[in-house]
């Protein structure tokens, strides 16, 4: 009977105990939360609740086993089990405990400082930190379970003794990672890029959703997701326009008619910017910046806080002036000519009269040329007459 009860009241103590004080500790942090309002810490650290109550069921059950006499002829093969869930569930918890800490310290800073980009630069330093230290525990907790096999620990004082010439085999083996780790190590506190960030990489525009010690992802406009190697961005040049500001200024081209209302597309200008909301008020204007035989280009240049508020301004812009043009000066709108222009009329010797020229004197000077000469006279009715006569002058 006693054989039955003792590892009975061993593991149902245990595990009534350890869901006791999960409970009570739970509780307390709730309460904490509660009169705590100006700090999350003590809600991130109720996220440890499960492998606090992990660790405390494995350290009591792997200190009495000895007493409860259970299962004694595989009295090792528990005692190692319960070993390794003890190691397990202790790294799970100085995880979550470190993250509590470091997502403290971030909520802090943030309200504290209201530049974006500082804000931005402090986040992505604190997700490769907690993605380090989450590497460390985890490298060191696997080491301690291997430990606790002898086979291991012969194993591992050989690896030891053989350091040297193993690191140079893995360095080698592993450089495409570590080079994108220590490329990530240099992004988070190089100030390079920063989650947040609106940065155009092979002709892709998009926003830094993620970074790691490896990969970085981009969220696109239209919601795709690239990931590339944190050592694209320490090798090759890219477009960030976030850095050093987050305030941008854009351009809207507009091919016109020459006879468009320069002046009167100025006005209208400042009048759709004062009617969006995207336009900061900084600058704006309107010029020509191109001429071609059939069209004019015009630009006009407006500024925003940011690059998604640019991209409104812009898109409005264009939509509010081609509709002005085309309700209120139609005949600015650019113009495919399709049939030969009019030519003045002709006379029978072959003289063409060319309107709106002014009148020349009844006889110029001769000049001989090879094949004849040229003379200008005026008919007296406005109209300028050029005729070609052979002769030598």
């Amino acid at each position: 009977m006693e054989n039955v009860l003792r590892p009975v009241i061993v593991v149902g103590g245990a595990v009534v105990l350890t869901l006791f004080l999960g409970w009570a500790c739970d509780r307390l942090l709730r309460q904490a939360d509660q009169r705590h309002h100006e700090t999350p810490l003590w809600g991130l650290l109720r996220r440890g609740r499960v492998p606090y109550q992990l660790v405390l069921c494995a350290a009591l059950l792997r200190g009495s086993y000895d007493e409860a006499k259970l299962l004694q002829e595989h009295h090792v093969g528990v005692a190692r089990t319960l070993t390794l869930v003890l190691i397990g569930s202790a790294a799970w918890l100085v995880i979550r405990i470190a993250a509590a800490v470091v997502e403290t310290s971030y909520t802090r800073y943030a309200r504290a400082h209201r530049d974006p980009a500082r804000v931005r630069r402090v986040r992505t330093q604190v997700t490769l930190i907690m993605r380090v230290v989450s590497a460390v525990v985890g490298v060191v907790a696997v080491a301690a379970m291997l430990l606790t096999f002898p086979a291991m620990r012969a194993a591992g004082a050989s690896i030891l003794a053989s350091a040297g010439i193993v690191g140079i085999v893995a360095g080698v083996a592993a450089q495409s990672t570590l080079s994108n780790m220590f490329a990530g190590l240099q992004i988070a506190f190089g100030d390079m890029v920063r989650i947040g960030d609106t940065v155009v990489v092979d002709g892709e525009w998009g926003t830094v959703d993620e970074i790691t010690l490896t990969f970085l992802t981009v969220r696109t406009w239209d919601e795709r997701r690239i990931t590339m190697p944190v050592s694209y961005f320490t090798s090759k040049p890219f477009e960030n326009w976030s850095r050093g500001g987050v305030q941008m200024t854009g351009t809207v081209y507009f091919h016109v008619d020459h006879s468009a209302p320069v002046e009167a597309m100025r006005e209208r200008l400042r009048d759709i910017l004062r009617q969006c909301p995207a336009w900061d008020g900084r600058a704006y204007g309107l010029v020509v910046t191109d001429t071609t035989p059939n069209t004019m280009e015009v630009r006009a240049l407006v500024t925003a806080k940011d690059a998604d508020d640019i991209w409104t301004v812009r898109v409005t812009v264009r939509e509010e002036m081609i509709r002005w043009l085309s309700e209120h000066h139609p005949y600015a709108l650019p113009r495919v000519n399709t049939a030969e222009a009019v030519r003045p009329p002709h006379h029978l010797d072959g003289r063409f009269d060319v309107p709106g020229a002014r009148p020349a004197p009844a006889e110029e000077t001769r000049r001989g040329r090879p094949g004849g000469t040229r003379s200008r006279q005026s008919d007296g009715a406005g109209w300028v007459t050029a005729n070609r006569s052979p002769g030598k002058g």
